[in-house]
């Protein structure tokens, strides 16, 4: 990086070798310990200075995006990604499918995070642990009310998932700092407001009219939205984050198809 100095050659400024210093000067050693202390270090390479007009700052086009789970592609066919692992608590309820809800897990544990399953339904869950090693590899399965202390940390995240049908006790094992909480339900329930308002984002897919109309007046959604939910596709979900909403298309790799089959909203 360049930088501006005084008018004295570059060698002489330096003390370079061959030059003494003058009588009174300061020595070499002294010039640049105070340039140091000036914030200033030797000069490097000298390259010509790169700008834009304000009209060529709309053409730069930056790669920029969340470190996370890739959850599907949105309406411009764009990679949508949920940050689950985060140094604060995080709660996300997901009403709709348990094939979503799986392959969330199985990305989550990809990414490195260890899945830990609170369910009433086990078997639907033990051929994703099966298939990824057999508990060891990241995903583990619970009854409801028997999830232990996972032991979360920056280096080891957590995700738990509660498939704990229609109305799921209060949990033993809650969201905190790399612990995120997943909680599904399959369609609205009585406790669902109350689990919608305390979650930082809530995933809503294809339900009834009745639903839509509840779930539209707890998350304030737009009356365009709240027509469009019982109309939504298999795989689609409506993602609700404060005042950002977001319709994003679950696509399924091979490995998954294979595993759990094409995406469905009923089980």
């Amino acid at each position: 990086m360049a930088m501006t100095t005084a008018s004295t050659p570059g060698a002489r400024a330096y003390g370079a070798p061959g030059n003494a210093d003058g009588p009174g000067e300061p020595s070499v050693a002294e010039r640049l310990r105070g340039r140091a202390r000036s914030g200033f270090g030797l000069i490097g390479p000298r390259h010509g200075r790169h700008s834009l007009s304000v009209e060529q700052v709309d053409s730069l086009a930056l790669p920029i995006g969340d470190d996370g789970v890739v959850v599907g592609v949105d309406a411009e066919g764009q990679p949508a990604v949920l940050g689950l692992n985060r140094p604060t608590p995080y709660d996300v309820v997901l009403i709709g499918g348990l094939w979503t809800a799986q392959v969330l897990a199985l990305r989550a544990a990809a990414t490195g995070a260890r899945v830990a399953v609170e369910t009433g339904r086990a078997p639907a869950w033990m051929q994703l642990v099966h298939a990824m090693g057999g508990g060891q590899n990241g995903m583990s399965v619970y009854d409801v009310g028997r999830v232990p202390p996972q032991g979360a940390s920056a280096g080891n995240p957590v995700l738990v998932v509660r498939d704990c049908g229609m109305r799921p006790p209060r949990g033993r094992v809650v969201s905190g700092p790399w612990q995120a909480v997943l909680t599904l339900l399959p369609y609205l329930s009585p406790v669902a407001p109350r689990l919608m308002r305390q979650a930082r984002l809530v995933g809503v897919q294809r339900v009834s009219p009745d639903e839509a109309a509840e779930i539209g007046r707890t998350v304030a959604l737009p009356r365009g939205d709240m027509d469009s939910l019982p109309t939504l596709p298999d795989g689609v979900t409506l993602w609700c984050a404060d005042r950002d909403r977001q319709y994003v298309m679950t696509q399924p790799t091979d490995a998954e198809t294979g595993l759990l089959g094409m995406p469905r909203r009923m089980d």
